[in-house]
């Protein structure tokens, strides 16, 4: 979905010259690749994937330059016959692209795809108070499966919290078939799903599900995490995953402490026993390593981080190796899961995360609120296509509608191509024409997401969404089970004197697997003063679902 700041269009002054040169570069291609005991042709980013750890400076501006070498394919825009796995665009999520709209990289929003055979030049310049952990992934079809890579962006100064050393935890999804075989099947009548992921991987490494451990390395490996004893490290971890949320914790280690989350927002210290990760999210935590007298008394030299998935039909368990010596040797797959992680996903940390450095301002409370923008998640078969699909408000987004994206268009014909505000008030929010939600600056929005009993086949199957938002950063005011009250959730943040803190990626949990179809199924609401101009996506963070609209 596309929401767009009213603003008044503004034609910047074209500079050209040859001397420029970017601060990074990054060539996308697609190779095959050995991955979870398995090879398969991918997207890959440098030749990797993950792709290049990238570090930029709060504060300064970077350029990075973007090359599409994925060989050429004749696109057309008919959903059914063009995956456009060609066709590149890269999203930095989690960075407000304020002073940069252009840069965002969302499809069909901000910019054109980059064909094969070019590139482009990207903008970027955080504030200060956007250091932290972000990532960088590709907005194409399902591309960022395997095309994505750790953004990080440093501290100027001193960060709040001490600690010794950082590790970088980035989790993905592998799915053994080729891109376009999974869009292909996504956008097909009938419909083929893309089935559950067959590993979830961290750092691109992780078993595959009915492959067995290498003895000689390679793919089939256990990845690991290499710590030092008595050191206090930084652990970003990032959820690129596609489908999967993630629940994991470390044996014999209980001393997790939440110190961020999606990059910029620092916390009071909160402590965890897990963590739980969903397509998107991103949070810093710190992690005491054990001292040497301790690993002597315990006579190890390894322990196991035991990863599952939550809230789908089949759960994939996996594990990686934390590694105090990297003389001894690697500890095979335990036969036997050493952790019980819970199964209840829609508590983990509701209400309480606050910030550490609280805005004078805080949330918006109910009384601000100027306008109610409410968003149901509904799955349904399109009646005139027969595509299984989302519709979010009634609208189901592919960017195929869009002949030009809305901000060049905006640049390019001005007020013309600005969404109707008033048409919007009465369309659920969003303009007929531009297919755009509209919104003025200044105005200050609650958006709530609403899940529901799916239509499909009458059979009410309900699922979670990672929602995400580009551009500005909301105030998550929480969630629940059932529909949305206002009244009833703006007592309890004022009875429990809640201070929320700013976010880009929140789930709307289900509370059961099924229900009545269409029958509400849990919520989940936002707050947002807006003050950035610009047309930003918000959406799904489920790599299908975004196909599926």
């Amino acid at each position: 979905l596309l929401f767009q700041w009213l603003i008044f269009p503004v034609t910047p002054k074209l500079i050209t010259h040859n001397s420029f040169f970017p601060n990074h570069v990054l060539r996308v291609t697609t190779h095959n690749i050995a991955v979870a005991c398995e090879t398969r042709l991918s997207t890959v980013v440098n030749g990797t994937s993950p792709g290049p750890e990238l570090r930029i400076r709060s504060g300064e501006t970077t350029w990075i330059r973007v090359y599409n070498d994925m060989e050429s394919q004749n696109l057309t825009m008919a959903r059914e016959k063009d995956p456009q796995h060609a066709n590149k665009r890269q999203h930095w999520h989690g960075l407000s692209q304020r002073t940069a709209v252009f840069s965002d990289g969302s499809p069909q929003g901000s910019q054109w795809p980059i064909p094969p055979g070019h590139f482009f030049d990207y903008e970027l310049r955080p504030e200060l108070s956007d250091s932290g952990t972000y990532f960088y992934h590709s907005h194409v079809g399902v591309q960022a499966l395997t095309a994505a890579g750790p953004l990080i962006v440093e501290d100027c100064g001193k960060p709040p919290y001490r600690y010794d050393e950082e590790r970088i935890l980035q989790w993905s999804d592998f799915f053994p078939q080729t891109d376009e075989e999974l869009q292909s099947g996504l956008e097909a009548v009938p419909f083929v799903w893309s089935g559950e992921t067959s590993a979830v991987l961290l750092n691109g490494k992780g078993i595959g599900i009915g492959q067995n451990l290498s003895e000689d390395g390679g793919s089939c490996t256990l990845p690991v995490i290499d710590v030092a004893p008595g050191k206090t490290y930084r652990f970003r971890f990032i959820g690129s995953t596609g489908l999967s949320l993630v629940s994991m914790a470390f044996e014999g280690h209980n001393n997790l402490t939440i110190i961020q989350v999606d990059g910029g927002e620092w916390t009071q210290p909160a402590s965890v026993s897990h963590m739980q990760l969903g397509s998107g999210q991103r949070f810093d935590a710190l992690f005491v390593a054990k001292t040497k007298r301790e690993l002597e008394a315990e006579k190890r030299t390894a322990y196991f981080l035991q990863f599952e998935t939550r809230d789908r039909p089949a759960v994939y368990r996996g594990y990686a190796v934390l590694r105090y010596s990297k003389s001894a040797p690697l500890p095979k797959q335990p036969a036997k899961a050493p952790l019980r992680l819970p199964n209840t996903t829609y508590d983990w940390l509701e209400y309480q995360l606050r910030p550490l450095y609280p805005e004078p301002m805080g949330h918006p409370t109910l009384a601000e609120v100027t306008r109610r923008v409410i968003i149901d998640a509904v799955q349904m078969v399109n009646p005139t296509s027969n595509h299984l699909i989302w519709r979010l408000a009634n609208l189901s987004w592919t960017g195929d509608e869009v002949q030009t994206p809305l901000l060049v268009d905006i640049y390019k014909r001005g007020d013309a191509a600005m969404p109707n505000y008033d048409a919007a008030l009465s369309n659920h929010g969003w303009d007929p024409k531009t297919r755009a939600f509209p919104a003025k600056v200044g105005e200050v929005l609650e958006i709530v997401w609403q899940n529901t009993g799916s239509l499909v086949k009458s059979g009410g199957a309900v699922d979670m969404h990672p929602f995400h938002a580009h551009g500005q950063h909301f105030y998550d005011i929480g969630s629940g089970n059932g529909s949305y009250d206002a009244e009833a959730n703006e007592e309890k943040l004022v009875r429990m004197g809640y201070k929320a803190v700013k976010r880009d990626t929140t789930m709307l949990y289900r509370y059961s697997t099924v229900t009545n179809p269409g029958a509400p199924a849990g919520w989940r609401a936002w707050r947002i003063r807006v003050n950035q101009p610009g047309v930003w996506l918000i959406h799904c963070h489920t790599i299908q679902h975004m196909v599926m609209g």
